[in-house]
């Protein structure tokens, strides 16, 4: 073989084993190289209503096996093998995206392997093994071993992995199956979404310290009527538990109870979670053992604040804390050029939140995704009001009795989740019609499984995807809900029993040279500059305040807070560098619009339905 040949092949070799070297950012964000040297990127404590001081982010470079001749990431009885895998992979960005370090365009078996090794300090402590979100079918092996398995893209699981630990080094192995064939839960992010696919693990993953006993769930629930916090603190068995609930440092309520068995926390004179007033109560969480020592101890936190439906003026309407609020928000679908289904950084996180604040607005529609925990603190200390969808599967009629189920049982895991934040006011079932079906039946199963928040059953129910039949209005639920596009006019008119919600409306485009990702770009309608759109924004608001008045609308989502990929129709661009219209004019008119809200409350008798 020649020297030329050797080179050649040399140069073969390096391009494979090292693809880091050839990837580029198509389009980066203010947080993308801050992400990429972060030795533990996104290292923030990931679960903020239950919260320990030990604990280990394992976010950072992990051996990687993927591509089209990996072996079967389903189920798999042993681990696969690594030796000479040279790709790494930068966990928790998904291997489609740049962050990653892979960028492949739709992994389906995935292998990922880090080597780590306990502290001294958690001798004789049980280890809990957390993942934030892995889609779709994640099999964990420690040393060697099966530690346990999980299904569904979008919820978090935990495995107790103390009886698979050795001291020293230890190799935990995760083996990720995706189809992304859209029979499960998948959103955007499946064979009829408009976006980049995204697979394997996607949130954070960490381990941390407990005692035998330990505190393994809670369940907050504000009651402003009967002045209390109902609460639940699971541990494995019936375990004496205290609660202690702080305003800063004041200690307002204390409660001793017992575990497995609700209990409540007196709240005198509470101070209201409200948009205007996102006020958080600290709690403390401790739980005793048999001689009375402390097990374990947890903190979190709570806002005092109830939603549901009445009447102002004979309208049927959203009453948050007994009054009305006009809910005018975005439609928020959390992608990211950079990272896709997960965001850079902490701040980038945060950073859309704060500009939908800043803007005037007083709602998010986090749209066909989950976010991590952090997300919901975020939204519950600045804030702002979530109604949370559920990610669509797109064939719901094949293979029903193993799919639908797969459905349900996630829906009901991301509502168990997510359930403490006060920010969350509604949960979406199904979007469009998008894979819908028994929607009469789960809008009722999730109003009864959560009876403190609102159901919008089917938003937009006049919309549908030609490949399936249309499910419509399902006739129950909190909302009648429709989408216009460009809109508003069409939007819905409350019934007797439900209140009015323009779900989507505007999508209105702009151009923005040099911050467009390298596709064909399209919207719903477009302005040629940035004063132009912003007086299109004005035009479309009045019109809304005129149907808030007028036409008892309660709701209005504008599409959307950035661009996305193909989409230009953001308020922010999708490397969330320019602003697209005019701030300070924006949010006038979003603040103006609210203001007519409360206005409606003045003099008007309120009664529940």
């Amino acid at each position: 073989m020649t020297t030329y040949q050797n080179f050649i092949l040399f140069l073969l070799f390096f391009a494979n084993a090292y693809p880091l070297a050839a990837q580029v950012a198509q389009l980066p964000t203010p947080w993308t190289e801050v992400a990429k040297q972060a030795e533990v990127p996104l290292p923030e404590y990931p679960r903020p209503q239950l919260q320990r001081e030990n604990w280990m982010c394992l976010n950072g470079k992990w051996d990687y096996l993927g591509g089209k001749d990996a072996p079967n990431a389903l189920q798999p009885q042993k681990p696969a093998v690594f030796d000479k895998v040279a790709e790494k992979i930068r966990v928790p960005y998904c291997p489609e995206s740049y962050l990653s370090g892979i960028q492949r365009k739709q992994e389906i078996n995935m292998w990922y392997r880090k080597i780590f090794e306990i502290p001294a300090a958690w001798k004789n402590k049980q280890i809990i093994l957390h993942f934030g979100a892995v889609d779709h079918d994640a099999t964990i092996f420690v040393n060697g071993q099966r530690a346990g398995s999980h299904a569904g893209g979008y919820d978090a699981f935990s495995l107790n992995i103390t009886s698979f630990l050795k001291t020293g080094k230890n190799t935990l192995v995760v083996a990720a199956k995706d189809l992304n064939d859209g029979k499960t839960p998948s959103g955007k992010n499946g064979p009829r979404g408009d976006y980049t696919f995204s697979s394997g693990i996607w949130q954070t993953v960490w381990i941390e310290p407990v005692n035998k006993h330990f505190i393994q769930r809670i369940r907050l629930l504000p009651e402003l009527d009967n002045g209390r916090l109902k609460v639940l603190v699971e541990s494995d068995g019936a375990e004496k538990v205290s609660a202690a609930a702080y305003d800063g440092k004041q200690l307002i309520a204390k409660t001793d109870a017992t575990s497995g068995s609700y209990f409540y926390l007196p709240i005198k004179n509470p101070k209201l979670w409200s948009p205007d007033s996102p006020f958080l109560y600290d709690l403390k969480l401790s739980l005793y053992d048999a001689t009375g020592g402390i097990s374990d101890e947890v903190t979190s936190y709570f806002g005092m604040r109830d939603i549901k439906l009445g009447k102002i003026n004979g309208v049927v309407r959203p009453l948050l804390n007994g009054k009305f609020v006009m809910q005018l928000g975005l439609l928020d679908q959390g992608y990211w050029p950079d990272g896709v289904l997960t965001a850079p950084t902490e701040e980038a996180l945060k950073s859309d939140i704060e500009y939908t604040k800043k803007a005037g607005y007083n709602l998010i529609r986090k749209h066909m995704k989950t976010e991590p925990q952090r997300f919901y603190y975020w939204a519950d200390k600045l804030g702002l009001l979530v109604w949370q969808d559920m990610p669509a599967i797109w064939y719901p009629n094949e293979d029903t009795t193993v799919y639908r189920e797969m459905f349900r049982k996630e829906l009901k895991s991301i509502m168990d989740d997510h359930y403490n934040s006060p920010s969350i006011i509604a949960w979406v079932p199904f979007n469009e019609n998008w894979g819908a079906f028994d929607v009469k039946n789960i809008t009722d199963w999730v109003k009864q499984y959560d009876p403190s928040r609102l159901v919008n059953g089917n938003s937009g129910f006049n919309n549908n995807p030609s490949y399936q039949k249309a499910y419509g209005d399902p006739g129950n639920g909190d909302f009648v809900d429709t989408h216009i596009y460009v809109g508003p006019y069409g939007a819905s008119v409350p019934d007797s029993a439900r209140a009015a919600s323009l779900g989507e409306f505007g999508g209105v485009g702009l151009f923005t040279r040099g911050h467009m990702w390298p596709v064909e770009n399209n919207a719903y309608a477009y302005e040629p500059t940035q004063t132009a759109l912003t007086d299109r924004y004005i035009l479309l608001m009045n019109q809304v305040d005129q149907l808030m008045k007028y036409k008892g609308l309660s709701v209005a989502i504008y599409t959307q807070t950035t661009d996305v990929e193909h989409e230009v129709n953001g308020v922010l661009t999708y490397d969330r560098q320019v602003e697209k219209m005019q701030l300070e004019r924006i949010k006038e008119i979003n603040e103006a619009v609210i203001k007519d809200g409360y206005e409606l409350n003045e003099n008007a008798g309120t009664r529940g339905l």
